[in-house]
């Protein structure tokens, strides 16, 4: 595992690793190779901060697992009773534009509830599944593509555009978390980051984890690489960062230890170090598999389910991870990736800074850590 980091470095596709792994909830082996900064050849080290992107989801369902727990939120709410411009919705009947430019819809036959956020079943876009005008105008009308405002004001906007299907039916990565975002806003009065802070990231002692700080505050921060068309690293131009409003489904930074102490705490029922963030039942509840098949086939894996706010690996023998069933997982945009293996008992977080492009090699480095992980546990 280190050579396969010092290789990958060493050639110049990826800036450097850290990683981390636990078995049975014991820290067995740790890494770190390569440079937090190529121009300042400043070292990569175990407390590197590290934007985590999509890694931000599965703490954005923890919180609200946490509410639902409490009653101060329910699986089966409208989620129109905390955002009214979602009380109606308007589901496409085509793809495409009509004559008229406008794209044909009807009356959604249910409601969104809080349930199909954490299923990401909302039928809100844009998603990966196909290329369509539709999925086009999620794109161009998204919540980083509006010109300012906070989360609720962006979720907000998302409510005026027609959803790509009915809300329930079908798994789609969307803008189900960001939705659910502003519903915990809404339900407790709190913001996003206030949310996270009280129930996720104080008791768990997360002290290095929280949305993008100040520019001036950002020196233990990794540089975020991209690949140009001659194959070389360039510092990325960061078209998602979020300087001044909280997603739910992104724009959290995170260290290795920090993010390991959520993963434990998951794979240990909801309970870490005598600090419980939820029961044992509402954890199991989220690794069950809602959505049963269908998640991120058109990024070439199969058997891949969803449960709540989390992937879950439906059928081992298809997919081409190093995984087993009932394996938890999810990544960030910019090559980090977690996952809990219930089974086997071991749990892994892999962290990089490498946004994909067309130029970019295939991200493989953290799926073979984790693959090498698994052998290692065997042998």
């Amino acid at each position: 595992m280190d050579t396969l980091c010092r290789f990958t470095v060493w050639r110049g596709t990826s800036s450097g690793f850290i990683a981390m792994f636990s078995h049975n909830g014991v820290p067995i082996h740790s890494m770190v190779c390569g440079y937090q900064d190529l121009a300042s050849q400043q070292p990569m080290t175990l407390d590197t901060q590290m934007r985590i992107a999509s890694m931000t989801k599965p703490i954005t369902a923890v919180a609200a697992m946490s509410l639902i727990e409490e009653g101060s939120l329910g699986l089966d709410d409208k989620v129109g009773s905390y955002l009214p411009a979602f009380e109606t919705s308007l589901v496409a009947t085509g793809n495409e534009r009509d004559a008229s430019g406008e794209f044909p819809t009807r009356p959604a036959s249910n409601p969104i509830l809080v349930r199909h956020l954490l299923m990401f079943a909302s039928g809100a876009g844009p998603g990966r599944e196909e290329d369509s005008a539709l999925v086009d105008h999620w794109d161009t009308n998204g919540i980083y593509q509006q010109s300012g405002g906070d989360l609720t004001s962006r979720v907000t906007a998302l409510s005026r555009l027609p959803l790509l299907e009915e809300p329930g039916t079908s798994w789609r990565y969307g803008f189900s978390a960001d939705i659910l975002g502003a519903v915990l806003e809404r339900a407790t009065g709190q913001s996003l980051p206030d949310i996270f802070q009280e129930r996720i990231f104080t008791p768990l002692g997360m002290d290095n984890t929280g949305f993008l700080p100040p520019p001036d505050q950002r020196s233990r921060m990794a540089t975020v690489y991209v690949t140009n068309e001659s194959g070389e690293l360039e510092p990325s131009p960061l078209r998602f960062d979020n300087d001044d409003w909280a997603p739910g489904g992104s724009g959290l930074v995170s260290t290795l230890s920090d993010y390991m102490r959520f993963a434990l705490m998951l794979w240990n029922g909801g309970e870490y170090r005598g600090a419980r963030v939820l029961k044992q039942e509402t954890v199991d509840n989220m690794f069950q598999l809602h959505v049963k098949e269908g998640v991120l086939l058109r990024e070439g894996i199969e058997g891949l389910g969803w449960g709540l706010g989390l992937s879950v690996v439906a059928d081992a023998e298809a997919s081409v991870m190093p995984d087993n069933d009932g394996d938890i997982w999810w990544s960030g945009f910019y090559g980090t990736t977690f996952f809990i293996s219930p089974d086997t008992g071991l749990t892994g977080v892999i962290m990089s800074q490498r946004e994909p492009n067309e130029h970019a090699p295939r991200p493989v480095e953290v799926f073979l850590m984790q693959g090498l992980a698994h052998a290692g546990l065997r042998q």
